[in-house]
């Protein structure tokens, strides 16, 4: 089976899952309640992870759910948790909005992703060049990053106007190209899934959880290199999958007829 035709079945299942999602609603409120609570802390605790939160998925639920302060863990994995879960919550306040989404949200949500961490430039363009540890890419000069920003603005902008794109595509393309300029000095790749997911929502689709285990995280790393060297057939792939995980804890809690 060729990359084009995998991606293509996979799109279509997962517009298959959500006709049956979107037949069933409204779900009813504990269903819709326990799904939010599990995703979250799934998105929270895997997203963190990624970037070397040593939270635990239990210690991440703790921290969320009730407030503890769990030991002997740094006080920067405990904001970095607190700090993603506001920012889920942004995203579920704007992502109905009619306004397209643009650089403007981007920067707000990054601004909530570091707050308290590094109130310099949390919402803010990096001034400084920064080196992607464990990749080639290297990312532009940070003289460049407001054009480029400006660009990417433009492109999401347009991509929601001309609905060109399957939205699975569109949101990991997006995902991709944030983290590829790099805007900021730290939280662009948790910034970038916020964002791939504040897309998919927009256009009522499952959001993407990506595993952060070390094989499926080095997968994902090899799809961002393989999208870096000019075929991102694989990263779109990659998000596809994982949407239709998320798609899969949807049909399954459909309560019978």
């Amino acid at each position: 089976m060729s990359d084009d035709t995998k991606l293509n079945q996979l799109l279509k299942e997962i517009d298959q899952k959500k006709a049956k999602i979107d037949q069933a609603r409204p779900l009813p409120k504990i269903i819709v309640d326990k799904l939010s609570e599990y995703f979250t802390v799934e998105w929270t605790y895997t997203s963190n992870a990624i970037e070397g939160n040593s939270l635990s998925r239990v210690e991440t639920l703790a921290v969320l759910k009730d407030g503890i302060t769990i030991g002997g863990k740094p006080l920067k994995d405990h904001l970095e948790a607190i700090n993603h879960k506001k920012a889920i919550d942004y995203v579920n306040e704007i992502f109905t909005k009619v306004e397209p989404i643009t650089q403007k949200d981007v920067k707000y949500i990054h601004s909530i992703v570091l707050r308290d961490i590094n109130d310099k430039y949390a919402g803010r363009y990096r001034d400084v060049e920064v080196i992607i540890v464990g990749s080639k890419h290297a990312p532009p000069q940070p003289n460049k990053v407001p054009e480029l920003m400006l660009d990417f603005s433009r492109w999401i902008v347009d991509k929601q106007e001309r609905l060109d794109l399957h939205p699975v595509e569109f949101a990991a393309l997006a995902h991709f190209e944030l983290v590829k300029i790099h805007p900021f000095i730290d939280g662009n790749g948790r910034t970038s899934r916020l964002l791939m997911n504040l897309i998919l929502m927009k256009y009522g689709y499952p959001i993407a959880v990506i595993d952060c285990e070390k094989e499926p995280r080095t997968k994902y790393y090899n799809a961002i290199r393989q999208a870096d060297e000019g075929n991102n057939l694989p990263f779109i792939t990659l998000v596809a999958e994982y949407v239709n995980q998320t798609a899969d804890k949807y049909v399954g809690s459909i309560p019978p007829k």
